[in-house]
């Protein structure tokens, strides 16, 4: 099945989910900086990996529609042959992508609250409908976004493509594309991990992937990871904290997108001007410190709420989209804020 097919022209392979533009944007949230396994693969349709298996996803009006590929083991006389579209197991599939996207969640009340709250908010909230935050595999949102500091959207989206070509295992082949599984645990706890990571470009981050594969392997595991659903976020926060290369804008992204902490604010150095620029000089001091992290997420919850996560992703992904440089213009890393930069100093 080729990508560029639409639901309509082959509608035992696609299933849908009622899901209107106000509870989510495709386009929004899966550009923007909380995933990086998904691109869009024609006009209006994102195809990607979500749990072990590669999906085609589409929006027509008030519906989502999606469609998931066949693993390649499933066939093993397709002789390299693409992937064809799988009859999706419909209770199933409709189920993860409701946890994905947190689907329960209802979005249209929250922008209400938030923009009561806050003017600022309310600016934006119109032009940037249905942003919400993704619930994601604790263990890929973490090895992910050790990958984000002093980076850009784009370079962490290459990134994170070699990483899995080259520990995770091969699912399936879509018009010559390959997709690839994010790696397991075991798979990045070899002796020779963090060598391989620097020669496919990840520099002194791949110390700290093998470091944290590693040291989750033979602490918590993937389970323990999970678990730490369950606790408080000062908990859940701590113990990410004490993982090579988490600072606390890592652990507060793997909480919010990862481990159900709607409270946590991840704060780089972006969000860190937001808040001086737009609400109060006196926020932060004059640099990121551990105090500034704090300080700001506290502001946050305070005029947001419970979900005060949830409201900074949009005003995130507002920001990105504003600030985007015109076609052509080269991304910029580092010391200026390129586009979807996320900035934060390497521990």
């Amino acid at each position: 099945m080729k990508l560029r097919d639409a639901p309509a022209a082959c509608p035992s392979l696609w299933r849908c989910l009622p899901c209107p533009p106000a509870e989510l944007r495709l386009d929004l949230v899966l550009s923007s900086g909380q995933t990086f396994r998904w691109w869009e693969s024609s006009p209006g349709a994102w195809t990607g990996v979500l749990g072990g298996r590669v999906w085609t996803l589409r929006q027509e009006r008030d519906r989502l529609w999606y469609t998931v590929y066949g693993d390649e083991d499933d066939d093993d006389d397709r002789d390299g042959r693409p992937a064809e579209a799988a009859k999706p197991d419909g209770a199933e599939t409709d189920r993860v992508l409701r946890d994905y996207f947190q689907l329960d969640v209802g979005l249209p009340a929250l922008y209400r609250a938030w923009g009561a709250a806050d003017p600022l908010f309310r600016k934006v909230a119109d032009d940037f409908p249905g942003v919400r935050v993704l619930r994601q595999d604790p263990v890929e949102c973490l090895l992910s976004f050790i990958c984000t500091s002093n980076n850009h959207i784009s370079r962490i989206t290459a990134m994170i493509e070699r990483l899995c070509r080259a520990f995770g295992r091969r699912l399936c082949r879509l018009d010559a594309r390959p997709f690839h599984a994010f790696p397991s645990l075991s798979a990045l706890t070899g002796a020779d991990t963090e060598a391989r990571l620097r020669a496919l470009g990840f520099g002194y981050r791949a110390k700290f992937i093998s470091g944290s594969a590693r040291a989750i392997a033979e602490g918590l595991g993937a389970e323990g990871l999970h678990q730490l659903r369950t606790v408080p976020y000062a908990e859940a926060r701590r113990v990410l904290c004490a993982l090579p290369g988490v600072g606390a804008k890592v652990a507060d992204c793997v909480c919010l997108m990862a481990l159900d902490k709607a409270e946590a604010v991840p704060v780089d150095t972006h969000v860190w001007r937001i808040a001086r620029q737009r609400y109060s000089t006196a926020l932060g001091g004059r640099s990121l410190t551990a105090r500034a992290h704090q300080e700001i997420g506290d502001f946050f919850r305070g005029l947001w709420g419970p979900r005060a996560g949830w409201a900074q992703a949009v005003l995130f992904c507002a920001d990105l989209h504003q600030g985007q440089q015109p076609a052509g213009s080269r991304d910029r890393a580092g010391g200026g804020r390129g586009k979807g930069s996320h900035e934060e100093e390497p521990p």
